[in-house]
C-alpha cells in the first residue's frame, strides 16, 4: 500500500485496531502505526497533514 491508498489503510488500521476511537487519534500515533501496516510499502515522508487527514476519516467511516 501507498500512501494515496486511504480506503485500504483505513480498513487495515480498523482490523489491527478495532477498540480505537478512530477520531481521538492523533497524527503522530497514526502516522506510526500505519508505518508498521504489514502492507504498507512507500516513504514515511511522503505524508502529510491532509493525506493523515483523508485516512483518519476513512477509517471513521470504516468504524461507523
Amino acid at each position: 500500500m501507498k500512501w494515496t491508498d486511504t480506503q485500504d489503510i483505513a480498513i487495515e488500521l480498523y482490523e489491527k485496531y478495532p477498540d480505537v476511537d478512530p477520531q481521538y487519534v492523533n497524527f503522530p500515533d497514526m502516522h506510526k502505526w500505519i508505518l508498521a501496516l504489514e502492507d504498507f510499502d512507500d516513504s514515511p515522508h511522503q505524508s502529510g497533514e491532509k493525506i493523515l487527514e483523508a485516512i483518519q476519516m476513512a477509517w471513521i467511516d470504516e468504524a461507523g
